[in-house]
């Protein structure tokens, strides 16, 4: 054992080596098309899709206050509002924001599992979304319906936050840097 010690020493072993870092995802260029399609970048894009979360996070607020207040004709009726503008936002996230960025950024495998993620958890939330709204489309007329969509308002309006947050943190950076 001296003998090793001796040519070792008694220093402890050397640190295993680190994994190499994840790589970050890489922003998308901005000249022409995304490759593989007509879909140009678009500088505003962004301030439009930002601008439009507070338009649905104002309209869902208001939804909350009439539902709270029993009117419950008021809140079908901004519900309706709120489908166009949900539907509306969602096509011009899916067509103009994720298309372009999943063809521009294929070539980066990191940026492109995590636009893709993004869209398939939307495809998700859009699908939950547009039930909740079909099953409350007759509120006005169907009241018995009330407790249990404030109970259901509650958890949408938490998750379409939880959501937004993580669009404009993470994904929206992406399509602008």
């Amino acid at each position: 054992m001296s003998l090793l010690r001796k040519i070792f020493g008694d220093s402890p072993p050397p640190p295993a080596p680190e994994a190499p870092p994840m790589p970050e995802p890489v922003p998308a260029a901005r000249s022409g098309p995304a490759p593989g399609t007509q879909i140009h970048y678009h500088p505003a894009l962004v301030h439009q899709l930002t601008d439009e979360h507070l338009v649905l996070l104002q309209a869902f607020g208001a939804i909350q206050s009439a539902a709270a207040q029993g009117n419950l004709t008021e809140a079908a009726s901004l519900l309706e509002k709120f489908r166009v503008r949900l539907q509306g936002h969602l096509l011009t996230e899916n067509v103009r924001l994720y298309i372009y960025l999943e063809h521009q950024l294929a070539g980066d495998p990191s940026s492109f599992a995590l636009i893709h993620e993004f869209r398939q958890e939307m495809d998700g939330i859009g699908k939950a979304l547009a039930a909740f709204l079909r099953k409350y489309q007759n509120l006005a007329a169907e009241p018995g319906l009330a407790p249990a969509f404030v109970d259901e308002l509650a958890g949408v309006g938490k998750v379409l936050v939880e959501r937004i947050q993580r669009e404009e943190a993470t994904l929206y950076p992406l399509y602008t840097a």
